[in-house]
């Protein structure tokens, strides 16, 4: 498996995820819809902040199963968390925020988060 370096735009929260991304999920839900998000989920043990959770802010609706973390410096979302179908800590990385993932490449799976 690839190590990619991922960061927010101000690259006030940065991480190293472990992952082969050929595919992502482009959700629908009233969140990603807005925020634009493709998504690649992984076992949160293979991402791995470089900067303090300290610098992470925080967002959690509906039934607040996800942690949609986003920078309070400059808005943009890397990731998420929450648990996976059978119970996993998961994270939910927006690959628009690894520079060395060709989005143009990936196999782009809708996911209708609206209806769940």
């Amino acid at each position: 498996m690839t190590t990619h370096q991922g960061s927010c735009h101000c690259g006030k929260i940065a991480f190293a995820v472990e992952g082969d991304f050929s595919e992502a999920i482009d959700c629908n839900c009233s969140i990603c819809r807005r925020k634009g998000s493709l998504l690649a989920f992984v076992p949160r043990d293979k991402l791995v902040l470089s900067t303090p959770e300290a610098d992470i802010s925080t967002y959690t609706f509906n039934k607040h199963i996800i942690q949609h973390h986003f920078c309070g410096t400059c808005g943009t979302s890397p990731f998420g968390e929450g648990k996976g179908p059978d119970g996993s800590a998961m994270a939910a990385v927006n690959l628009r925020c690894v520079p060395d993932v060709d989005l143009d490449s990936l196999k782009i799976n809708k996911w209708d988060g609206a209806s769940h």
